[in-house]
């Protein structure tokens, strides 16, 4: 029963990606990008000019007080690059100033080299397993390469984004879940980012800011949770998400909590059934209770979803 499930989930996630792919959504506004900060792009007359200053320079100033004005207009233009990259990503927790850059770089420097390495799951922790523990099918394989990403606070998914449809479905599916069940869930706008849509639980086992279970970003729809480190690990290892890299524990609780991953955005309704799949296991994590999410996908072409005509 356990193979078949995995199978049929695969054979629909292959189906439908491939109605996905070459469809990048043309209604995203302000999406994040991102450029080499080692590059500098220079036009005809800037180049001319450009060269001349650097003659005059090496005839009027001694040779290596030359060269120190060039690197530091080197350094001064890949920190700009860097800065503007930042700028790129859009809002996020961290506010979008000069300040707020330098506090990121300086993080930078001490964030996770290996986002795709597992996190340790130590014995005091509860629940002691995690959601997918008895089934693991739930989650097959991502088709696909990883989608690029950039960023820490904010931390956005620069390729492979989803459509508005899915996006659209997947704020009605926290909605509704919250609105089905109000004495265990409520939504709002997150804590950790303070802008966009977050499901809440209203009694919390494990600490998040304010019992988060999971926010969605607007500008690439990928989304961040909390989830129990086995279910991070199965979730890494089948290509949906990625820690968080200031997900260290310790001293970075400050800013997130150990068990913060990234999830990639869903790219097609069969995307979005195994998100909310991993949803469930955030809220397992956060509120020690099962939850079920029922997809509100009436948008969807319901062919999409039938299991039988895709395995036939």
């Amino acid at each position: 029963m356990e193979v078949k499930s995995s199978t049929t989930m695969q054979l629909l996630l292959d189906h439908s990606t491939t109605q996905f792919d070459g469809q990048e959504s043309q209604e995203l506004q302000m999406c994040p990008t991102q450029h080499n900060v080692l590059q500098i792009t220079l036009t005809g007359p800037a180049l001319i000019g450009t060269i001349i200053v650097v003659i005059i320079s090496v005839q009027v100033f001694h040779p290596s007080l030359t060269s120190t004005l060039i690197a530091l207009a080197v350094i001064a233009w890949i920190v700009y690059n860097d800065y503007d990259n930042f700028l790129l990503l859009g809002p996020g927790g961290t506010p979008s100033t000069f300040l707020g850059y330098l506090k990121i770089a300086c993080l930078r420097m001490v964030a996770l080299k290996n986002p795709y390495e597992p996190l340790s799951c130590s014995s005091d922790i509860y629940p002691r397993i995690g959601y997918f523990q008895d089934t693991p099918y739930l989650l097959p394989q991502r088709r696909g390469p990883r989608p690029q990403i950039a960023g820490i606070a904010p931390q956005r998914q620069i390729n492979q984004r989803g459509c508005s449809k899915v996006y659209k479905s997947l704020l009605a599916t926290l909605e509704a879940t919250a609105a089905q069940d109000p004495a265990r869930f409520f939504t709002g706008i997150s804590c950790f980012e303070k802008k966009g849509l977050s499901l809440f639980s209203r009694n919390p086992i494990n600490a998040t800011c304010k019992g988060e279970i999971v926010h969605v970003h607007n500008s690439d729809r990928s989304m961040h949770m909390n989830m129990h480190p086995d279910d991070a690990k199965l979730v890494i290892e089948k290509g949906w998400g990625e820690r968080h890299p200031l997900a260290r524990g310790g001293w970075f609780k400050q800013y997130v909590p150990r068990e913060f991953m990234m999830i990639y955005a869903p790219r097609n309704s069969a995307e979005m059934e195994v998100v909310c799949r991993i949803i469930e296991a955030a809220g397992f994590w956060v509120s020690g209770e099962k939850i079920n999410l029922q997809v509100r996908d009436q948008a969807f072409n319901p062919k999409e979803k039938d299991v039988e005509s895709i395995s036939a």
